[in-house]
């Protein structure tokens, strides 16, 4: 039974995103501290704290919209990690990590959001 936001999988894999952009990030040029690093960085601790909010509002209403925000935030990681790669910040498999579990976190949004669609 799920009793709190931290026992939801989608939002424990969000954490160890915001963990891996948190190292991915930490190899940037200190040129981007205050650009893409600290994008990414608050792109990435916006999905689990979206999806928290969303939980602890309490109507199912609430919920779907802060699961779309923090869908939304995945969106802007996943161009940001984009952006990053093609500057060639970072290393492959750093990328990879971070790539992957994004990937994970956003079909898991989608699968949540689409339960929670309005009730017509």
């Amino acid at each position: 039974m799920i009793t709190s936001y931290k026992d939801l999988i989608v939002w424990q894999r969000a954490m160890e995103l915001v963990t891996a952009i948190y190292k991915l990030t930490e190899n940037f040029p200190k040129s981007e501290i205050y650009g893409l690093t600290s994008q990414m960085r608050r792109a990435a601790v916006s999905i689990p704290s979206n999806i928290a909010e969303g939980k602890m509002r309490g109507t199912r209403k609430d919920y779907r919209h802060f699961l779309l925000n923090a869908y939304g935030s995945g969106a802007d990681l996943e161009t940001q990690i984009e952006i990053a790669k093609q500057l060639g910040f970072g290393r492959n498999v750093d990328f990879n990590e971070s790539s992957e579990l994004l990937e994970e976190v956003m079909k898991m949004l989608n699968a949540l959001i689409k339960n929670l669609k309005p009730i017509t």
